[in-house]
């Protein structure tokens, strides 16, 4: 585990800008109207030669009640406890205001180191916010700019003995844990045991607004590491929680809920689902969450085709399963409107959950797992052969004006998901339905149900590098064919 840094401090005060500036990239959203952050997001830091992890909080707020105020105070108050230190911005250009005040004696009775760090210092404004946050009694203030990148040099300066400090005692903590008592040759010579660390399973979780998101999500990781609450759409941005499930390492997004385009009329909201979409492109996995009560609205068979476009691995999972009271005859119900809304994700797995109390969640990590590996899955040239030739025999292409589509080879092209070319003549003439018929018996015959399948016609023609090229005489030829002709004449 690297050195962690948390980013605390007033709404609005800059920390999500200075997030950004760290990572190198626009993670965290951000925008004038204060408050935008609501969930702790977390990000691989790189300022001059340090590398460390960075945390962006919410806003504190002078609120301790189970308000949503209150809620997002805690959770950052939660975050200062996971880091190694704290940052603590203020805005130069507003000064201290009591809330600076009282969230600095927070921090100092913390016992964490902290760094005072006094942002939007640019320019004569800034200068009086810098010397007058000196008052709060945290060390000498460091004057940044996140907008504009001043001030970085002073941050790692900083930064460097503590990270130095926090990667020494990490060093001390792996060498009492290496296990040297392994004699893997057999030659009487002990081994140290290194575990290779695997690529995480990117998951991520999508749905309607209030369906359960970050609750589940919580329920999973067995942490209050989201914000929750009755309110719909708390989460504003696409949160990416690390997490080890059973062994198996994961990266979860939990992402913002997503209406109908017709009623995003917000800017915030906009960026939000923007996010989430990013979210999608980039999973691996994308679990679409319905709610029991009003399974499968109009926006889930959107969400769960954009998935199914994007050529992602599908799991259908339905939320709030314990509210339910005819459950056998619920699920009957629920899976024929799963195959009648959405035929393009036909055996995709369907699994009931309930994120409040955790009933079901084995079945959707086997589900997840699954879907995963039917789309990485791989058939060899041969298979794929020997099973197109019996489809041909069972179900031959049909002859348009009287000419026979001929299928002559087919080979898998890529993974992630599955794709096929075949090569065949007359690919253009081809119909849909012929394609179908070919893309189900894929799913049944081996065993891919649900995953996007993607299959391509090719002639091959298509792969003739003289196809487009006009005929020429060789120019040692062609004078002499010129002349010949020109004798031949007169």
């Amino acid at each position: 585990m690297s050195f962690t840094l948390a980013i605390v401090g007033r709404p609005n005060v800059g920390k999500s800008t200075l997030f950004n500036r760290l990572v190198g990239k626009k993670l965290a959203l951000v925008d004038d109207q204060p408050g935008v952050t609501r969930d702790l997001r977390e990000g691989a830091a790189r300022l001059g030669d340090l590398r460390f992890t960075v945390l962006d909080t919410a806003g504190l707020e002078d609120a301790t009640d189970d308000s949503l105020q209150g809620r997002m105070r805690r959770l950052t108050e939660r975050a200062v406890e996971m880091a190694d230190a704290s940052l603590f911005l203020i805005d130069a250009r507003a000064g201290i205001t009591p809330n600076d005040q009282l969230f600095a004696e927070i921090l100092r009775r913390s016992g964490r180191p902290v760094i005072l760090g006094v942002n939007k210092a640019e320019g004569r404004q800034g200068e009086a916010g810098v010397l007058e946050a000196f008052a709060l009694g945290l060390g000498e203030p460091i004057a940044l700019s996140a907008e504009h990148g001043e001030g970085m040099g002073e941050l790692a300066v900083a930064l460097a003995p503590m990270i130095e400090a926090a990667e020494e005692k990490l060093a001390e903590i792996e060498e009492a844990e290496t296990d040297v008592d392994i004699d893997a040759d057999g030659d009487g010579v002990d081994e140290e045991r290194r575990i290779t660390p695997s690529r995480p399973l990117q998951i991520a979780i999508v749905g309607r607004p209030n369906a359960g998101k970050s609750t589940l999500i919580n329920r999973i990781i067995g942490q209050d590491r989201l914000l929750t609450g009755p309110e719909a759409g708390i989460t504003r941005d696409a949160i990416a929680v690390p997490f080890t499930w059973d062994g198996t390492p994961m990266r979860i997004f939990d992402t913002a809920g997503m209406r109908k385009k017709a009623k995003i009329s917000e800017k915030l909201e906009k960026l939000s689902v923007a996010d989430g979409l990013r979210a999608i492109k980039f999973a691996e996995v994308v679990v679409v969450l319905l709610d029991a009560a009003i399974p499968f609205e109009t926006q889930d068979l959107r969400i769960a085709d954009l998935a199914e476009r994007e050529g992602r691995a599908v799991v259908v999972a339905v939320n709030k399963w314990d509210l339910e009271d005819e459950k056998q005859d619920k699920l009957r119900a629920l899976k024929e409107m799963f195959e009648l809304h959405l035929p393009q994700l036909r055996g995709a797995p369907l699994v009931t959950v309930s994120a409040k109390t955790g009933r079901g969640l084995d079945r959707l990590q086997a589900a997840i797992l699954k879907a995963h590996e039917v789309w990485n899955r791989r058939v060899t040239t041969a298979q794929l052969n020997r099973w197109l030739g019996a489809m041909i025999e069972a179900h031959p292409p049909p002859a348009p004006s009287g000419r026979r589509i001929r299928l002559r080879y087919m080979t898998q092209a890529k993974t992630r998901p599955p794709g096929f070319v075949v090569m065949c003549s007359l690919p253009e003439k081809l119909p849909e339905s012929y394609s179908r018929y070919l893309v189900n018996g894929l799913r049944d015959d081996f065993d891919m149900p649900g995953t996007p399948i993607r299959l391509w016609m090719r002639s091959q023609a298509d792969q003739n590098p003289f196809k487009d090229r006009k005929k020429s005489i060789p120019s040692r030829l062609s004078k002499h064919v010129r002349s010949g002709a020109t004798k031949k004449k007169g």
